[in-house]
């Protein structure tokens, strides 16, 4: 074990010794290892005295705490003084020899050996500490200072205290070491503030010892005053990277990135860096958050917080280039708004540039939200699915307005405006309407429209707020996805900047568009649409046409002809209440789609055909003579006659790859890739030639004037497919080639000529093998490719003498060296240039061929919305092909009569059978039913049942009956189930009647009108009156066709104030008594004539496993209390009857029928 040196004193008078301020403590100090000063002074002749004292004095400061610089506290000593010291100190050490020597001996006995250059140091050190006379030992307790003896092992933990000086040094004035002792306790004052003072004291003695060089010089450059910093010792130790002054000062990068982030705070921004995209900062946390990746610490804000004054570089996470999409979809999924930060310049043309010096060029060259992602490749390849998973948003972004209606100073009444934009497809709703307290009529079209994003232009009411956190503020909410809000400002003046903004959009966008006299006229047609709409409508418009500027996709609102107003009376309004009670498009149950109406229909094999299906389901027909035509095309494709042709259309169907639909608006936006533009044009071409020889509709051979019009637009687009084809080299798209995607003849100019370049520059690299092959004095000389690095001429080592030195070496193993000459550098680099050049051309030219495709935008969209129609008609002829369904009757009479109609989702639900039941309404004869029943008898089932028959007969369905005989309802309304809205701070009951006083003010005799159990959730009395009130009224007033369930078995005389109107009926069952002595009661499920006079609670709360305790209390209660009222009404008709006797007065029949009946 070598043996290391031990410190002495510096000084023998203890009265020269002051202990270090300890400011001096946190400023950086000089240090060397003990055996590098051992291996030193072997190194050095014969060191004067008084320099070995002062390295002694130097080795000594670093095993102390405190330890005082004298040439900054005490000073100069006389001359004469310092001589005669130094001459006493040399006697001292010729006494010590003999004493040196004597444990020299010792040593070696322990087999450690010493060199013998440092025998006479290293002895002359042991005596001297040993003689230390007791004043000394004194003083040194007194500073706190600790004899160690020093290993190389614990010599590295050893701490460094300020630098040796030399004696010889002029001691500076007292001026100067009066603003030194200032600007270190500045600096001290400073440290105890900063979040990393207790990581600097760590590191500045030594518990951190990896890196005390660094830690010292970030501590020297926190001072950012005036004063000059102390200089730094050179640091021997390993090198850590260079730290930004206090972590403030950015590479130019990262200012790149802040800048960045300074113009797109509220944006997740995903950077290009070379073969990475990454995340910085707060960006870094919550990406790694969402996408399970690992998030590498740093600063998180982008403010420079002194908070991480102390951190020198921003977190950060990152994944490789070509899983951009697949992480963005998540991100964008999650309800983040993302940007992808590209560079905008390559390294061959930068190279070449002026600013050859500068960092790559980034800019944000797409954004992305939940309903502006239309990069979604993947999703365009899939085939639809049945999944039970939470059912999707449509994709819609929703554009939200409102202000005070006119006369009402309160926000009870609203009047609303729209714009609902489907970005993927290209469909623009709108509306302008006024709503309620309930805010009903934003709700139903929320939920119609199940938007994925909403944007609202200036603050709304508390009501609507309320309502639209509602909807969208949870992850599982009715959407079955969570909901993006962004909010807008809405000034004073915006009515007349949005009407500027909308007319001088559409104006410049019909001048770019111009181009025959007949398009004149259809632009001032369209610009005169736009002009009629509402000021509410056209703030949306201006606030949409601004918001999707942003993402580039303004252009979707070119489409004019996609506008559909959603008011529109061509269709059947369903109201939100409606869609969830009816489960039209998702189950109560987990919201899946499985076991609702439109999961019932859905047999579609496309996406396109799926999502306009969704569409009609939403949406039934009102016009009688359309709803004919629908079903009659449903029933030619189901039947017989014409299985041949179905087939054919079938296969078709089935041979369509990818949503045709959405890769169009891609390419109308200009994002669609090579690969995708192939696989629509080829899908369209084998489509359209299958029925090419359709010329007209009277070709196609099918009587449906639908089926008819749909085939023969197929072949419309063939000729343009072809030709567009025809240009393009099909292995290279599917390879994504983009250099070789055009045929050859079809090339541009600037392709041609930058593939020419190319190509004379390889030329030159062939030829340049001759004069390579001469210096070399080969024969010939190969090129050859190592790691992706090409034209490497290959060497052997013992032929390196005939090298050129001005070849550059790139690579080489023990055998061969590889080389590139000035020329083939030259070349390569102008090659790199064409390469570059070529790729853009390339694009340019790809660019070209999309606008051009995306000029007949109208017709493939035409031929691609024949072909979902087809799809929904024939999904709706398979399910017209299943046993038990039948072809509805259509009447221009208000009525419903449905026999043996059974539930269309139950029934494919239940393994057993379903029991049908007959239903008979007319608006002239019995319009209403009072259903009363036991509970779980059935009675909720059976009046869905009802309204979805008459829903699936006007969306062109067939329906689950015997038979069915239907007239054009105009909506239907419910009024089903209990629960509260806290959000709104209403009750169940205030929830309730809310609910049915939406219906009293929209229903009309054309309307089916549901109400289940109203009344139920107040007091018997109050719930009772409500119930008969509105009930006489809907009857009465309205004269709506009514199914009313009730509990309430005195509501059963209300029919008898009816001629026929009204009736009675209930859902059978069967009493029997058990073993037990207790009641067993059997549902029937089938609805008979006349009134249930109890409603078997204590059955159901059996079923429901109450304790038997319970159940016997409760059985024993209920007999007592029907005895009494029993008794009471048994009195009342003794009463009625008495009197009538006693004073011969007229009976009220009436009342005394309803006493009997009651009895």
């Amino acid at each position: 074990m070598p043996f290391a040196r031990s410190p002495v004193l510096q000084r023998s008078e203890s009265s020269q010794k002051k202990q270090q301020s300890i400011s001096s403590f946190f400023a950086p100090k000089a240090t060397a290892t003990p055996k590098t000063r051992l291996d030193q002074d072997s190194k050095t002749a014969t060191p004067s005295k008084a320099t070995d004292s002062a390295q002694l004095n130097a080795n000594h400061q670093g095993n102390a705490l405190f330890v005082h610089s004298d040439d900054e506290d005490v000073p100069r000593e006389p001359g004469l003084r310092r001589l005669k010291r130094s001459s006493e100190e040399a006697s001292n050490n010729l006494r010590d020899e003999e004493l040196s020597l004597k444990r020299h001996k010792q040593m070696r006995d322990r087999h450690e050996v010493i060199e013998d250059d440092n025998e006479n140091d290293i002895h002359g050190a042991l005596e001297r500490r040993d003689r230390m006379s007791l004043v000394q030992a004194s003083a040194t307790e007194l500073n706190g200072r600790q004899k160690l003896k020093l290993s190389e092992r614990t010599s590295k933990y050893m701490f460094s205290s300020s630098p040796a000086r030399d004696e010889n040094e002029p001691e500076p004035d007292d001026e100067e070491s009066r603003r030194t002792k200032e600007s270190l306790h500045r600096k001290f004052v400073k440290k105890l503030g900063k979040p990393d003072s207790i990581a600097d004291i760590k590191r500045r003695n030594n518990f951190i010892t990896e890196e005390t060089a660094e830690g010292d010089e970030d501590a020297e450059e926190e001072d950012n005053e005036g004063n000059e910093p102390a200089a730094k010792p050179m640091t021997r130790g390993k090198k850590g990277p260079a730290l930004k002054k206090g972590g403030k000062k950015l590479t130019p990068m990262e200012q790149q990135i802040m800048d960045l982030k300074r113009k797109y705070m509220d944006t997740l921004l995903v950077v290009e860096v070379g073969y990475k995209f990454r995340f910085f900062g707060e960006d870094a946390r919550v990406a790694a958050k969402e996408l399970g990746i690992v998030c590498i610490p740093g600063k998180f804000r982008f403010d420079e917080h002194p908070s991480e004054a102390h951190i020198d570089r921003f977190a950060s996470a990152s994944f490789p280039v070509h899983r951009l999409h697949v992480h963005v979809k998540r991100l964008v999924n999650a309800g983040h708004k993302v940007g992808v930060v590209r560079q905008t310049e390559t390294a061959a043309l930068k190279a070449v540039g002026d600013n050859r010096n500068t960092p790559f060029t980034r800019k944000v060259t797409n954004l992305y939200t939940k309903g502006t992602y239309i990069d979604d490749v993947e999703g365009l390849e899939e085939q639809p699915v049945k999944t039970s998973g939470k059912t999707p948003a449509t994709g819609y972004l929703l554009c939200l307005t409102e202000s005070k209606a006119k006369g009402w100073g309160s926000d009870e009444k609203v009047h609303v405006g729209l714009v609902a934009v489907q970005p993927s497809v290209g469909d623009v709703i709108y509306d302008d309407f006024e709503d309620g307290f309930m805010r009903s009529e934003i709700e139903t079209r929320l939920l119609h429209i199940a938007p994925c994003e909403i944007l609202l232009v200036g603050e709304l009411s508390k009501a609507t707020e309320k309502l639209v956190k509602h909807l969208s503020g949870t992850k599982a909410n009715v959407f079955g996805d969570r909901v993006r809000l962004d909010r807008v400002n809405k000034p004073k003046t915006m009515a007349a900047s949005a009407y500027s903004q909308v007319s001088g959009f559409y104006a410049d966008k019909m001048k770019s568009s111009e181009q025959s006299s007949s398009q004149d006229g259809k632009a001032s047609t369209f610009l005169d649409k736009v002009h009629n709409l509402s000021e509410h409508v056209t703030i949306c418009l201006s606030a949409m046409i601004t918001h999707l500027t942003d993402y580039g996709l303004e252009h979707v609102l070119d489409l004019t002809k996609y506008f559909q107003s959603f008011s529109t009376r061509s269709h059947m309004l369903l109201n939100g209440n409606t869609l969830t009670s009816l489960e039209l498009y998702h189950n109560q149950t987990d919201h899946t789609e499985k076991g609702s109406l439109f999961w019932t229909l859905d047999r579609t094999q496309t996406r396109f055909g799926q999502r306009l299906l969704r569409k009609w389901v939403g949406r039934p027909l009102l016009d009688k003579s359309k709803l004919e035509e629908r079903i009659a095309a449903v029933e030619e494709l189901k039947g017989s006659e014409r299985t041949a042709a179905v087939d054919k259309l079938r296969h078709v169907l089935g041979k369509i790859k990818g949503d045709l639909e959405k890769t169009l608006i891609r390419i109308y936006y200009k994002k669609c890739t090579r690969a995708e533009l192939l696989t629509m044009l080829q899908t369209l071409q084998r489509t359209a030639s299958e029925y090419v020889h359709v010329k007209s509709a009277s070709d196609a051979g099918f009587a449906s004037d639908i089926i008819n019009n749909a085939f023969a637009s197929l072949p419309s687009v063939f000729e343009d497919v072809v030709n567009y084809l025809e240009r393009i080299n099909a292995q290279a798209a599917k390879d994504d080639d983009k250099y070789a995607f055009f045929r050859e003849e079809h090339e541009s100019e600037m392709i041609t000529a930058h593939k020419l370049g190319i190509a004379s520059v390889e030329h030159d690299l062939d030829e340049h093998r001759r004069v390579a092959a001469e210096k070399l004095r080969k024969k010939s000389v190969e090129y050859v490719r190592v790691a992706q690095i090409e034209y490497l001429i290959e060497v052997d080592n013992t032929q390196l003498k005939n090298v050129p030195a001005s070849w550059v070496k790139i690579s080489g193993t023990k055998k061969v060296s590889r080389f590139h000459t000035p020329e083939v550098i030259t070349l390569m680099r102008e090659r790199d240039q064409h390469k570059e050049s070529l790729a853009a051309a390339c694009d340019t030219a790809f660019v070209d061929l999309l606008s051009e495709i995306g000029s007949k935008y109208q017709s493939f969209r035409d031929c691609i919305q024949s072909l979902a129609v087809l799809d929904c008609l024939l999904s709706l002829a398979e399910v017209a092909n299943q046993p038990g369904y039948v072809k509805p009757e259509f009447t221009d009479e208000t009525c419903i009569s449905v026999s043996e109609g059974r539930h269309p989702m139950v029934e494919q639900l239940l393994l057993d059978a379903y029991v049908p039941n007959d239903i008979e309404l007319k608006a002239d004869a019995t319009r209403a039913l009072l259903i009363t029943g036991p509970n779980m008898g059935g009675k909720s089932s059976y009046v869905r049942q009802v309204a979805l028959i008459a829903i699936m007969g006007q969306i062109g369905s067939y329906v689950p009956a015997a038979s069915a005989k239907l007239g054009m309802l105009d909506a239907v309304f419910t009024r089903m189930g209990a629960f509260d809205n806290m959000l709104a701070g209403e009750s169940t009951f205030m929830v309730e009647l809310h609910e049915t006083a939406d219906i009293l003010k929209q229903a009309s005799p054309r309307s089916l009108v549901i109400l289940d159990e109203l009344g139920r959730g107040t007091s018997t009395h109050d719930g009772v009156a409500i119930a008969q009130a509105v009930l006489d009224y809907i009857v009465r007033e309205l004269k709506s066709l009514t199914l009313f369930i009730t509990h309430y078995q005195s509501l059963a005389a209300k029919a008898r104030s009816f001629n026929e109107e009204l009736k009675n009926v209930h859902m059978r069952f069967k009493e029997e008594r058990g073993t037990n002595g207790q009641e067993d009661v059997t549902f029937l499920y089938e609805v008979g004539e006349g009134v249930a006079h109890r409603s078997y609670g204590l059955n159901v709360a059996r079923l429901a496993h109450v304790p038997n305790g319970v159940l016997d209390v409760a059985s024993v209660k209920s007999k007592e209390m029907e005895i009494d009222i029993g008794r009471k009404k048994l009195s009342n008709l003794a009463r009625i009857m008495t009197r009538s006797f006693e004073e011969a007065a007229s009976v009220d029949l009436d009342q005394l029928l309803n006493s009997i009946e009651q009895i």
